[in-house]
């Protein structure tokens, strides 16, 4: 196969709503309209900020502006010589990804049209290329907003977000604004585009699948689809050729039709883990179509040999905070009822979820692949072992997904559906079918795809209403039927969280469901609310953290830095992203309400108030993990909301927009440590349990110390053997009523010192006491810089 880029400098035309339509190329030509440079990849937005016809979007209130552009049209425009090479064999035009509703031609011909960003286009150009000239590629893309008019909406379908216009529209939910993204419609180029040779050998589908591992001997599962001329295939094997490391193995089969599939054993294979529990060990595959020495087709693929198994009952059993061991040391055994888990095992080993919720990493998604690598290299950082994939989001590219793969980070993947109820019609959801089709064989052979969720808290916006969930034909008929036949061996939830039949009708439904988002009240972060659900896996939980100050004054005006009441620009970035103010929603209300609740105040200057906040949100997370960490395994793990802003704003984000790590990154690396001294909660006895939480398949000898910060005294020190992926209580500390008080702790593990500190006592908090004891949190073993956060 032969590939030819079209990335790069292209030309922009943009047809202003209520002028003439034009449809062709030629009306193109014929209107004489001036054009602006545009980058492809890109977004239309940024072209036009290059050009200095729009201002910076992201600063102040100018994301406002964006919204005079929604009935807009825009057609883009290359010319590029063609290589003769590409007159030998046949040939397509492929856009990763096109937003939204294009018309694509070459040299004046029509070759195909699309109505969906989030999956691949691929047209074929044949009859259109001039090999050896140059030739005219013209994308025109319509208004999104326009196409939406011409729908009829039902009355039973709804958006959480008031945002029916993206009901039927195949863009990401969050582009027409949302509690996290502003709204920006939007269009573009904004995937890679390039044209490609199409052989008459190929391997057209491929899934490979673990079988069975173990150490002694595995097997892997394939099952293909060649492509294949000859209508007599006497002769053809498919060979494969697997290496990892040192490790390696082959295998014949003879091929008699176009599609089947066998078993290939492996002998002490190296098997892949996630995160924190093994090496993600990754064979290259190597497939060849072959006919005696002759390869016709080949393929290759990373591939990791594990049994991956989602264990979890559909109701959850009732809430309760399991109590510590009282007195001595020793293993803390807190399992969930047996009629109600969630857990997930891999190669039989049951996995302690410590991850994150992935959301858009740019409000303009075509610079997504320049801000992945610094993203995710803050997820290894975290010790993060699983990612969900939010539902509002696009489809991540190959890049993340092999990233993952080789850092042994576990996926969530939610399809591309968030926070409505969506239309039904067979139209719909066929265009459905098409799309999941495309996503899963697309990513099904990636080892860390842990499971297919149908989307973001659809079941819970039915209940809302009154409704029964399992009448949504996406996530109970297309999708699992679709799964059913492209990757059958994978997990399938139909919602996130998701709730059975046989608790629709009960009043607390969304509170026995295994897998719970957490957000509640919002208001102490150690209130009931937090420390007696029932969740078996927390699927989301958040606190509000405010961004430093330097990258406040990056995205707010001189004269709305402060006061933050009634201030327009803090709500916009908040993110308030309707155009009246009949809807209730105030974050920044909230983000303060928060920090009241910790210190009793809140403070009158910018400064104060983001370090007072930051420490909140902190405070909050830290307690979030470790109190998960210390109900293993009556509830498997959390991931928590979330990594980075796709834009600037305030919000539950660890790292703000511009990749500035507030406190509670810190804290959160901590505790997420594989091995970690843990203070718990003393319930209704008098002692604080200390427990070493043991999250991997190895024993940990530990030596730990804890002592008072303003006194210095020793509390406890000791050391101990923890069994492999257990809890134990290695010490307890006196607690009383009235005190307030910072523990601090670090221990040792295999050479390393790890540092942790505990929060004593009830609020409110003296401000400039805690803000005294940062010094000493960041003198712990690995330092941070509590200052950065007001500079």
């Amino acid at each position: 196969m032969t590939t030819l880029s079209l990335e790069g400098n292209w030309l922009l035309f943009v047809i202003p709503q209520g002028d003439s339509e034009l449809l062709s190329p030629d009306q193109l030509d014929q209107a004489g309209l001036s054009a602006i440079p545009a980058c492809v990849p890109g977004n239309v937005e940024l072209d036009l900020q290059r050009a200095g016809l729009l201002p910076d979007p992201f600063f102040a209130s100018n994301i406002r502006k964006l919204r005079q552009l929604e009935n807009d049209s825009w057609w883009y425009r290359r010319r590029m010589h063609i290589p003769d090479n590409f007159a030998l064999q046949p040939c397509e035009l492929v856009f990763e990804g096109l937003d939204t509703f294009a018309t694509v031609w070459v040299n004046g011909i029509w070759v195909g049209e699309s109505a969906s960003m989030l999956i691949e286009q691929v047209f074929d150009v044949t009859h259109a290329l001039h090999p050896g000239e140059e030739n005219t590629f013209t994308v025109r893309l319509a208004s999104a907003m326009q196409e939406a008019r011409k729908y009829s909406y039902d009355m039973g379908q709804m958006s959480w977000e008031h945002r029916m216009e993206g009901l039927y529209i195949r863009k990401a939910a969050h582009m027409w604004g949302w509690d996290i993204m502003p709204r920006a419609v939007s269009a573009g180029i904004w995937r890679p585009v390039y044209l490609q040779t199409r052989s008459q050998y190929a391997i057209e589908q491929l899934y490979i699948w673990t079988v069975q591992a173990n150490l002694d001997e595995s097997t892997l599962g394939i099952r293909f689809q060649l492509q294949i001329p000859e209508p007599v295939l006497e002769g053809i094997t498919l060979q494969v050729h697997g290496v990892c490391q040192d490790h390696e193995f082959t295998y014949a089969w003879p091929v008699e039709f176009i599609a089947d599939g066998f078993y290939i054993p492996i002998q002490q294979p190296r098997l892949w883990w996630p995160k924190g529990y093994g090496e993600p060990n990754l064979y290259t595959l190597t497939l060849q179509v072959r006919k005696n020495d002759r390869v016709l087709a080949e393929h290759i693929e990373e591939i990791g040999i594990r049994k991956l198994r989602v264990d979890r009952t559909e109701v959850a059993g009732q809430a309760w905070t399991p109590e510590p061991l009282s007195s001595g040391a020793g293993r803390i055994d807190i399992s969930p009822a047996p009629a109600s888990h969630f857990v997930i095992t891999v190669n039989e080993e049951p996995i302690m979820v410590k991850g994150t919720n992935w959301v858009p990493l740019d409000a303009f998604h075509s610079r997504d692949r320049e801000r992945l690598s610094k993203a995710l290299e803050l997820v290894n950082d975290l010790g993060c072992n699983m990612i969900r994939c939010w539902g509002g989001n696009v489809y991540e590219n190959e890049t993340f997904f092999d990233w993952c793969d080789g850092h042994g980070v576990l996926i969530w993947q939610d399809f591309a559906f968030a926070c409505c109820i969506y239309p039904q019609s067979e139209s719909f959801l066929e265009q459905v079918r098409h799309e999941v089709e495309l996503v899963v064989k697309r990513l099904r052979n990636h080892a860390c795809l842990a499971l297919w969720c149908g989307d973001n808290e659809i079941d819970m916006v039915y209940l809302s209403e009154g409704r029964d969930p399992q009448k949504n034909r996406l996530t109970r008929e297309i999708i699992p039927h679709v799964l059913e036949n492209h990757d059958p061996h994978r997990h399938f939830i139909p919602s996130s969280p998701y709730t059975p039949s046989s608790v629709t009708s009960l009043p607390d439904a969304w509170q026995r469901t295994p897998e719970q988002h957490l957000w509640g009240p919002r208001g102490y972060y150690k209130s009931p609310f937090y420390t007696h659900h029932s969740a078996h896996l927390i699927g989301e939980i958040g606190y509000h953290g405010c961004p430093d100050v330097t990258s406040l004054r990056r995205f707010l005006s001189p004269e709305h830095l402060w006061p933050w009441q009634e201030n327009e620009e803090w709500q916009l970035h908040s993110v308030y992203h309707w155009s009246h103010t009949a809807i209730e929603r105030d974050r920044i209300q909230l983000m303060a309400n928060q920090v009241n609740e910790l210190f009793g105040m809140i403070p009158e200057d910018l400064e104060t108030f983001a370090l007072a906040s930051q420490v909140t949100q902190a405070e909050a997370k830290k307690f979030f993990i470790e109190s998960t960490r210390l109900r293993k395994w009556s509830t498997s793990g959390i991931l928590w909301w979330n990594l980075i802003d796709g834009w600037p704003q305030f919000s539950d984000a660890v790292v703000d927009y511009y990749f500035a790590k507030k406190l509670a990154y810190e804290y959160i690396r901590r505790v997420q440590q594989g091995v970690c001294v843990i203070i718990g909660e003393a319930g209704t006895g008098k002692y604080l349990p200390v427990v070493v939480s043991n999250d991997s398949r190895a024993e940990a000898r530990i030596s730990f110390l804890v002592w008072e910060a303003d006194s210095g005294e020793t509390i406890l020190q000791d050391t101990f053997k923890i069994p492999a992926n257990q809890n134990w209580q290695v010490g307890k500390i006196r607690t009383y009523a009235s005190q307030q008080c910072l523990y601090l702790i670090e221990w040792e593990h295999n050479g390393e010192k790890f540092g942790n500190h505990y929060l004593a006592g009830t609020p409110p908090f003296s401000l400039r006491g805690y803000i005294n004891w940062l010094s000493a949190i960041a003198g712990l073993p690995r330092a941070f810089d509590p200052q950065a956060i007001a500079r």
